[in-house]
């Protein structure tokens, strides 16, 4: 076990942001906190990170007390922010060397892992060229090659894909899948369900600084979920009037959100017909199965991004 936490606590001033949670974290899996912004999730990434000392509770990481033992805690870690925090005045390479000069490591052994790492992330072909003009997508895979530099054995990601195109998300999921093959622990934040369940063992859904569910994607889904969802859409000004008549339609549970009406029912196909022989006819609809963001707005009301 690489992290242990029993009734972990974080508050400021009258604000309680994470409230008493329980969890353990295994070397070689990805863990993730998925949950809308203020739910909790990146104070519980800094208490992990050694950055936030914990109100109260329990926390060790790598068997250590993260308040007596954080410096030892943080030479083991590599930390991949939300915003990139790199020099772009620098080249790729040097941002590399001089990040591996803070752990104090000789500067043969920073030289051979850079360029391993360059490879790793497929950024060897520019390594001479400076940090500023390059894509976001580049400059994340450059943030998360310099996290490595330390050979860490936890990985903490603070939404790793925010602002990327799809592609570029794409190559930093393959880049972090194999590190988790290769024994590397992540532990991640992430508005992205699909991420989440592109990435991720297990996950907990946090909301107001607790946890809502723990369980591994596919499980999350089946329990909270139905088969199918069918989503609808109608015209605005009949939007809600169609929601009032859809209340009391035979599916499991109905969402009425501001731009469409979910219906999460057992066959989507058989449910729009049954729609419409209601009278009801939408400008469009969806079938498709259950995903994390279902789990989270049956959850907490919510959807992610709110």
């Amino acid at each position: 076990m690489l992290v242990r936490a029993r009734g972990l606590t974080k508050r400021f001033e009258d604000f309680t942001a994470v409230a008493g949670i329980d969890f353990d974290l295994y070397r070689g899996e990805a863990f993730g906190f998925l949950g809308p912004n203020g739910a909790g999730k990146s104070s519980t990434m800094r208490m992990i990170g050694c950055v936030s000392p914990p109100t109260s509770g329990e926390l060790a990481i790598l068997g250590l007390d993260p308040v007596r033992d954080g410096s030892a805690i943080r030479a083991r870690l590599g930390v991949v922010p939300q915003e990139d925090t790199l020099d772009v005045e620098l080249t790729v390479r040097e941002n590399l060397l001089v990040y591996g000069r803070y752990f104090g490591l000789p500067r043969k052994v920073i030289r051979e892992r850079t360029a391993a790492l360059l490879d790793f992330v497929q950024l060897a072909d520019r390594a001479a060229d400076k940090v500023d003009p390059l894509s976001g997508g580049l400059k994340r895979r450059l943030t998360i090659a310099r996290s490595l530099i330390n050979e860490p054995e936890i990985l903490i990601l603070d939404e790793p894909t925010t602002g990327l195109d799809p592609q570029a998300r794409h190559v930093v999921w393959d880049r972090l899948f194999r590190l988790k093959q290769r024994g590397v622990t992540l532990i991640l934040t992430t508005h992205y369900m699909d991420e989440a369940e592109q990435l991720c063992d297990r996950l907990v859904v946090m909301d107001h600084g607790r946890f809502a569910a723990e369980g591994s994607p596919r499980d999350l889904i089946a329990r909270y979920c139905s088969p199918e969802v069918l989503e609808l859409r109608f015209d605005p000004e009949l939007h809600e009037q169609a929601g009032d008549k859809l209340k009391d339609f035979p599916a499991e549970r109905a969402e009425l959100l501001a731009d469409r009406i979910l219906l999460y029912v057992t066959d989507g196909d058989e449910a729009l017909a049954a729609v419409r022989e209601t009278g009801l006819e939408p400008l469009t609809s969806l079938v498709r199965r259950g995903t994390l963001e279902d789990v989270f707005l049956h959850l907490t009301g919510r959807r992610l991004e709110d």
